[in-house]
Protein backbone atom coordinates (compact mmCIF):
# COMPACT_ATOMS: atom_id res chain seq x y z
CA UNK A 1 0.00 0.00 0.00
CA UNK A 2 1.11 3.57 -0.52
CA UNK A 3 3.64 4.91 1.95
CA UNK A 4 4.82 8.45 1.41
CA UNK A 5 6.41 11.44 3.09
CA UNK A 6 5.45 15.12 2.75
CA UNK A 7 7.57 18.07 3.85
CA UNK A 8 6.06 21.55 3.86
CA UNK A 9 6.72 24.96 5.36
CA UNK A 10 4.43 27.71 6.60
CA UNK A 11 5.26 31.27 7.60
CA UNK A 12 2.68 30.93 10.39
CA UNK A 13 3.46 30.06 14.01
CA UNK A 14 3.56 26.44 15.12
CA UNK A 15 0.50 27.01 17.32
CA UNK A 16 -1.56 28.29 14.38
CA UNK A 17 -0.39 25.54 11.99
CA UNK A 18 -0.88 22.80 14.58
CA UNK A 19 -4.33 24.15 15.47
CA UNK A 20 -5.42 23.93 11.85
CA UNK A 21 -4.02 20.46 11.10
CA UNK A 22 -5.10 18.90 14.42
CA UNK A 23 -8.42 20.78 14.58
CA UNK A 24 -10.54 18.02 13.04
CA UNK A 25 -13.68 19.60 14.54
CA UNK A 26 -13.30 22.41 11.97
CA UNK A 27 -12.50 20.26 8.91
CA UNK A 28 -16.08 20.18 7.62
CA UNK A 29 -16.49 23.96 7.94
CA UNK A 30 -13.08 24.89 6.49
CA UNK A 31 -12.71 22.14 3.85
CA UNK A 32 -16.21 20.98 2.84
CA UNK A 33 -14.93 19.86 -0.57
CA UNK A 34 -12.72 17.30 1.22
CA UNK A 35 -14.70 16.63 4.42
CA UNK A 36 -18.45 16.62 3.72
CA UNK A 37 -19.09 15.01 7.11
CA UNK A 38 -17.18 14.96 10.40
CA UNK A 39 -18.88 13.58 13.50
CA UNK A 40 -17.07 13.51 16.84
CA UNK A 41 -17.97 10.37 18.77
CA UNK A 42 -15.69 10.64 21.80
CA UNK A 43 -13.11 12.98 23.31
CA UNK A 44 -10.99 11.90 26.27
CA UNK A 45 -7.98 14.05 27.12
CA UNK A 46 -5.70 13.93 24.04
CA UNK A 47 -7.57 11.09 22.28
CA UNK A 48 -10.62 11.57 20.07
CA UNK A 49 -12.65 9.12 18.03
CA UNK A 50 -14.20 10.65 14.92
CA UNK A 51 -16.32 9.46 12.01
CA UNK A 52 -15.05 11.19 8.87
CA UNK A 53 -16.03 11.23 5.23
CA UNK A 54 -12.96 12.22 3.20
CA UNK A 55 -13.06 12.93 -0.52
CA UNK A 56 -9.78 12.38 -2.38
CA UNK A 57 -10.07 12.91 -6.12
CA UNK A 58 -13.47 11.58 -7.09
CA UNK A 59 -13.50 8.95 -4.32
CA UNK A 60 -15.21 9.22 -0.96
CA UNK A 61 -13.70 7.35 1.97
CA UNK A 62 -15.85 6.65 5.02
CA UNK A 63 -13.60 6.17 8.03
CA UNK A 64 -13.59 5.82 11.79
CA UNK A 65 -10.47 7.58 13.03
CA UNK A 66 -8.61 7.99 16.30
CA UNK A 67 -6.79 11.32 16.68
CA UNK A 68 -4.04 11.55 19.28
CA UNK A 69 -2.49 14.91 20.11
CA UNK A 70 0.91 15.19 21.81
CA UNK A 71 1.59 18.73 22.95
CA UNK A 72 1.53 21.10 20.02
CA UNK A 73 4.09 19.29 17.95
CA UNK A 74 2.62 15.88 17.05
CA UNK A 75 -0.75 14.73 15.70
CA UNK A 76 -1.30 11.01 15.06
CA UNK A 77 -4.27 9.76 13.06
CA UNK A 78 -5.11 6.06 13.10
CA UNK A 79 -7.91 4.81 10.84
CA UNK A 80 -9.57 2.16 12.99
CA UNK A 81 -12.46 1.32 10.67
CA UNK A 82 -13.88 1.84 7.21
CA UNK A 83 -12.48 2.19 3.70
CA UNK A 84 -8.91 2.97 4.81
CA UNK A 85 -8.71 0.80 7.94
CA UNK A 86 -5.11 0.36 9.07
CA UNK A 87 -3.94 3.75 7.72
CA UNK A 88 -1.59 5.68 10.01
CA UNK A 89 -0.70 9.35 9.53
CA UNK A 90 1.91 11.14 11.65
CA UNK A 91 2.08 14.93 11.47
CA UNK A 92 5.05 16.66 13.11
CA UNK A 93 5.36 20.43 13.61
CA UNK A 94 8.65 22.17 14.37
CA UNK A 95 9.12 25.87 15.05
CA UNK A 96 11.80 27.60 12.99
CA UNK A 97 13.04 31.20 12.84
CA UNK A 98 10.73 31.94 9.92
CA UNK A 99 7.66 29.83 10.72
CA UNK A 100 6.86 26.14 10.98
CA UNK A 101 8.33 23.06 9.35
CA UNK A 102 5.68 20.38 8.76
CA UNK A 103 6.58 16.73 8.26
CA UNK A 104 3.87 14.22 7.41
CA UNK A 105 4.46 10.47 7.19
CA UNK A 106 1.60 8.50 5.66
CA UNK A 107 1.06 4.75 5.54
CA UNK A 108 -2.18 4.61 3.56
CA UNK A 109 -4.15 1.37 3.44
CA UNK A 110 -6.93 1.01 0.89
CA UNK A 111 -9.63 -1.62 0.68
CA UNK A 112 -11.87 -3.02 -2.05
CA UNK A 113 -12.34 -0.99 -5.24
CA UNK A 114 -10.02 1.77 -4.04
CA UNK A 115 -7.15 -0.69 -3.70
CA UNK A 116 -7.72 -1.91 -7.27
CA UNK A 117 -8.08 1.63 -8.67
CA UNK A 118 -4.83 2.70 -6.99
CA UNK A 119 -2.98 -0.36 -8.34
CA UNK A 120 -4.25 0.35 -11.86
CA UNK A 121 -3.21 4.00 -11.68
CA UNK A 122 -6.80 5.31 -11.75
CA UNK A 123 -6.52 6.75 -8.26
CA UNK A 124 -3.27 8.30 -7.00
CA UNK A 125 -3.71 8.56 -3.24
CA UNK A 126 -0.34 10.29 -2.74
CA UNK A 127 -1.13 13.04 -5.26
CA UNK A 128 -4.63 13.56 -3.87
CA UNK A 129 -3.38 13.70 -0.27
CA UNK A 130 -0.71 16.25 -1.24
CA UNK A 131 -3.49 18.39 -2.76
CA UNK A 132 -5.31 18.22 0.57
CA UNK A 133 -2.18 19.36 2.44
CA UNK A 134 -1.85 22.28 0.00
CA UNK A 135 -5.43 23.33 0.83
CA UNK A 136 -4.53 23.32 4.52
CA UNK A 137 -1.48 25.49 3.83
CA UNK A 138 -3.49 27.89 1.66
CA UNK A 139 -5.92 28.33 4.53
CA UNK A 140 -3.07 29.70 6.67
CA UNK A 141 -2.35 32.56 4.27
Amino acid sequence: MPKFHIEAFSDSSRQKVFGLFAGFENYQKLFPQYFPSVRILSIRNEVSVVEEHLILGQRELVMMTKHIVEGQNKHDVFVIGGDAKGTHIVELFESTKNGTQITINVDFRLRGNMKIANALGRFDVEKEYKNLVEEFLNCLN
